[in-house]
């Protein structure tokens, strides 16, 4: 399989440190959030999932709600992700997952149906599947 897009980003210093993408357009200072002993001054992790995960959801829902014949302005649909950084049964840690999609005028079933089908090619979601635990609450507004 062909590679549609390939970037990449370096890190340096850790979670206290920060990333950099190879293009410059990324390029974020880091720290430990205050919940982990940290300053919380930056950026961390987890926010980065959260941001990534959210927007590529949406994106997902968006093309899948094309193909199905729904046509939905931006203001329509919306992403909110949540990660949970825990620890797990063997000395490290893991990830959960939360996903908060609200989507305005259709019924909820056919919101259910395009929001599964969303996850059903989300690189993200497919990125985890089976790895990290993922809940996902949809309304309808």
């Amino acid at each position: 399989m062909a590679d549609l897009y390939s970037t990449r980003v370096t890190a340096s210093g850790g979670r206290r440190g920060s990333i950099r993408s190879e293009d410059g357009l990324l390029d974020l200072k880091l720290a430990l959030p205050r919940a982990l002993g940290g300053r919380g001054d930056a950026t961390n992790p987890e926010q980065l999932f959260a941001g990534g995960y959210a927007a590529c959801f949406e994106n997902a829902l968006l093309h899948v709600s094309l193909v199905s014949g729904h046509h939905f302005a931006d203001d329509d649909i919306g992403v909110a992700a949540r990660i949970d950084l825990s620890r797990n049964g063997m000395g490290g840690f893991g990830l959960a997952a939360a996903l908060a999609v609200g989507i305005a005028g259709v019924d909820r079933q056919t919101a259910e149906r395009l929001v599964q089908g969303a996850h059903a090619i989300c690189p993200y979601s497919n990125a985890i599947r089976g790895n990290v635990d993922v809940a996902i609450f949809v309304s309808v507004r």
